[in-house]
């Protein structure tokens, strides 16, 4: 992974965003996520696509929203920051 992403991913929104992806029990949009992790949307819509350009989410158009899901790489990251998390 490059310096760009790891420093995107060390920073607290986008590793909540990460592990609320991973411990959603239903469907996720970037409205939603926001709201959860008390951020503008716009802020979380540009973290996204930096994510999704990485390759550890997806966008799957629903209608005019935009589902989003975690990728394989994303999951697996998710999951470690969760561990780091629940270790501290």
């Amino acid at each position: 992974m490059n310096k760009k992403m790891f420093n995107v991913l060390f920073r607290e929104k986008p590793t909540m965003m990460l592990v609320g992806l991973k411990n959603a029990k239903s469907e996720v949009y970037a409205s939603s996520l926001a709201k959860s992790i008390d951020c503008t949307y716009s802020h979380v819509v540009k973290i996204l696509q930096e994510m999704q350009k990485s390759g550890l989410i997806n966008f799957e158009k629903q209608g005019r929203l935009k589902l989003l899901t975690l990728t394989k790489m994303g999951s697996d990251i998710a999951e470690n920051i969760d561990s780091i998390r629940n270790t501290l």
